[in-house]
């Protein structure tokens, strides 16, 4: 027997867009016996503990999202990347209640393979970490400035890669250095270049 959450049930109740198909991507992966729970304010499906796939409604489409989707076979070619740096999740997406009746046997062979692909255990391999090439002009003021480079180097690696790549995007030689000048405070006190902004909240 299929068994629903009622949190979901709430859920597709106050739905304005995409109720209709909710239920019915619902019923499918209902169907390949999944936990169903409600996590981040969507229809998500669990083996084990562990997510399999969310039904996600946008504006202009809605979809399926398989959390280990690049560890998939795609013998359909219509599992999509939801952004261009996006390295494990796939998306099958739909614009109407008749593509998902018309992908309906596709569809349960898919969330069937995430199935199996959660239960071999298979994860994706971590993304390499790349050396961080510092800008020419930060180079040259650490130069000036040995104390900016240590308040640097003492920073987590992610406000560093923040820094870097602000300094970076500037087109100019002089933008880059008054984006480096006004910065130098921040860095010396060790704060990352958006704390401020977060502080505000």
């Amino acid at each position: 027997m299929i068994k629903t959450n009622p949190k979901v049930d709430a859920y597709i109740a106050r739905a304005k867009i995409w109720r209709d198909e909710t239920k019915q991507l619902r019923q499918i992966v209902l169907g390949c016996g999944l936990t169903e729970e409600l996590k981040w304010d969507k229809p998500c499906y669990a083996f084990q503990g562990c997510n399999v796939v969310i039904i996600q409604g946008f504006s202009k489409y809605i979809a399926l999202l398989f959390f280990k989707g690049v560890l998939m076979k795609d013998p359909d070619g219509i599992l999509e990347k939801t952004g261009v740096n996006t390295r494990v999740g796939r998306q099958i997406r739909f614009t109407g209640a008749g593509e998902i009746d018309k992908l309906k046997p596709k569809l349960k062979k898919y969330v069937l393979q995430a199935i199996e692909v959660e239960k071999s255990g298979l994860k994706v391999a971590p993304k390499k970490k790349t050396k961080l090439v510092i800008v020419d002009e930060l180079q040259k003021k650490f130069a000036k400035n040995p104390a900016l480079k240590t308040a640097f180097n003492a920073l987590t690696p992610g406000r560093q890669r923040e820094y870097n790549f602000y300094f970076s995007t500037a087109k100019q030689t002089k933008t880059r250095e008054s984006r480096i000048e006004k910065s130098t405070r921040l860095i010396l006190k060790g704060e990352g270049l958006t704390d401020r902004f977060a502080k505000k909240k």
